[in-house]
């Protein structure tokens, strides 16, 4: 089977969407924002159930990967947490470790990426300026409001690029 005929992907963030981040959101609520104790908390995220029983359901039909705006170094806590939760196993696509860009940029080029060879079934997020960009670029979107949003990590996000 060649990846032009193989099965449709799913793609799931990780903050807002699948982890609840909320216990450690108060580390961007300070100045200086101190990411990496907001990073270093993220093991300790409350799976979302919302997010999660979504996932077991797209792998009926589709091969589900993770994009996510945590940086690389946290590859290793994220991929546990992914398999602590019981999560169908995918690849994760995540930021470089000096990319700075909004995630409405960073995630887009991915999802470009990612659709050259394959076709996207669905993108869920739970940053609306991904969705919106998503979604003007031809890509169906679930948005994942199932989570309360911080203004702090909203504003984070676009400004500082970090997650």
């Amino acid at each position: 089977m060649t990846e032009k005929t193989s099965r449709p992907l799913a793609v799931f963030d990780l903050d807002g969407t699948l982890a609840d981040s909320a216990h450690r959101q108060r580390f961007l609520e300070r100045k200086p924002r101190d990411w990496d104790a907001f990073f270093a908390a993220a093991p300790q995220d409350p799976p979302l159930a919302q997010g999660v029983a979504l996932v077991l359901r797209s792998t009926e039909e589709c091969e589900v990967v993770y994009l996510t705006g945590r940086p690389e170094r946290c590859r290793r806590d994220t991929v546990e947490w992914l398999a602590a939760q019981g999560l169908p196993e995918g690849r994760v696509w995540m930021r470089r470790n000096d990319d700075r860009r909004p995630a409405r940029h960073t995630k887009l080029d991915v999802l470009r990426q990612l659709a050259r060879d394959r076709e996207i079934h669905v993108l869920v997020d739970d940053d609306e300026l991904v969705c919106d960009e998503a979604e003007r670029a031809g890509f169906r979107v679930v948005r994942a409001r199932w989570a309360t949003a911080s203004a702090a990590l909203k504003d984070a996000q676009e400004r500082e690029g970090r997650t």
